[in-house]
């Protein structure tokens, strides 16, 4: 399945001979069989005309909108794919055993898959990251040893400001930062993985949709008005996998440059020009078509799309029998 990201502010998005058509600015023409789409990413003002709209309600296609810079505005939806049962299974297990069990599972491999993330990139920089994977080790052990949620949380949160203080220091000396800042980020570095967390996170967003679970009826992060937090539960185990992987991989093999973000006058915050949103959406939809063998419940390689999929589908199973232990985290290698 592909996924289409539309830039062009001037673009116009239409359906032509059971294909979706992109018309940009400058006169090219793009065509993709409905039946291959899965979903449209629109950054900007480009137009979908109505029998566009009709079509991706009726065949499940996404359609994602963006700012210009990659803030998340919303979605077209179709009903579809509701499945109330499994909505009030969802319902029935918030802040109960079951979701502390899933959760330490989560929240495990993400502290665990950032201590590879920067065990891999030290290696790399030639950089001494030992102490500080030592620690978030321990953490591991704390949130698997977490009395309640919260608990829990404390520890990822501990565990995430050591990593990014430390990834800080594996980058090129004119992308280092001081750790993670967000709405608006300050600094490149959080502008490249704010818009990779915000795509991974919508792409979770449909995943779960799919399979007729609400993805605002999180497990581990607490209710938050207008947020999807089931989508940031389920992403966490990714986040360093996909999107920091990416970000280190643009900037240490020097893909991306200082030229492709600028910053606004009257507002604070650093931001992505076009040639930036297109070299980092590149980079990022070939990652996630990237084979691997990272799920443990399989025995063959998949796309991280693929995998990402069969985490919702084993989450659905996990829910179905109330048993925690159907569901396997992510723990990259």
């Amino acid at each position: 399945m592909s996924y289409l990201y539309v830039q062009d502010n001037k673009a116009k998005i239409g359906i032509e001979a059971n294909r979706i058509t992109v018309h940009y600015a400058n006169g090219m023409v793009k065509k993709i069989p409905v039946e291959t789409l899965e979903s449209i990413n629109i950054f900007g003002n480009a137009q979908m005309t109505s029998q566009c709209v009709h079509t991706c309600l009726l065949k499940g296609i996404q359609v994602v909108y963006y700012s210009v810079g990659g803030s998340y505005f919303g979605r077209l939806e179709s009903t579809g794919h509701v499945n109330v049962e499994r909505q009030r299974m969802q319902d029935a297990v918030y802040n109960t055993d079951f979701a502390l069990a899933i959760g330490k599972k989560m929240i495990g491999a993400k502290v665990h898959n950032q201590s590879v993330i920067l065990s891999r990139y030290a290696r790399s920089r030639q950089a001494d990251c030992k102490r500080t994977i030592a620690l978030m080790k321990g953490l591991i052990e704390k949130v698997q040893n977490s009395a309640s949620i919260p608990q829990m949380m404390g520890f990822e949160g501990r565990a995430a400001k050591m990593y990014f203080e430390e990834l800080g220091k594996l980058v090129e000396p004119d992308f280092t930062f001081n750790g993670r800042n967000r709405r608006p980020p300050l600094d490149p570095f959080n502008c490249m993985i704010s818009l990779g967390y915000s795509l991974v996170m919508n792409e979770f967003y449909g995943k779960i949709q799919s399979r007729g679970l609400n993805p605002y009826f999180g497990l581990v992060h607490q209710d938050k008005e207008r947020h999807p937090t089931l989508a940031s539960d389920m992403m966490e185990e990714w986040r360093a996998v996909i999107v920091d992987s990416v970000a280190l991989s643009l900037i240490n093999g020097h893909e991306i440059s200082l030229e492709e973000f600028y910053k606004l006058e009257d507002k604070p915050g650093i931001f992505l020009n076009d040639e930036g949103m297109r070299i980092i959406l590149k980079k990022l939809d070939i990652k996630m078509r990237t084979e691997t063998k990272y799920l443990e419940s399989v025995a063959y390689r998949t796309s991280f799309r693929q995998a990402m999929e069969l985490q919702v589908d084993a989450l659905v199973h996990a829910l179905e029998e109330r048993d925690p232990e159907k569901y396997q985290p992510v723990w990259i290698r």
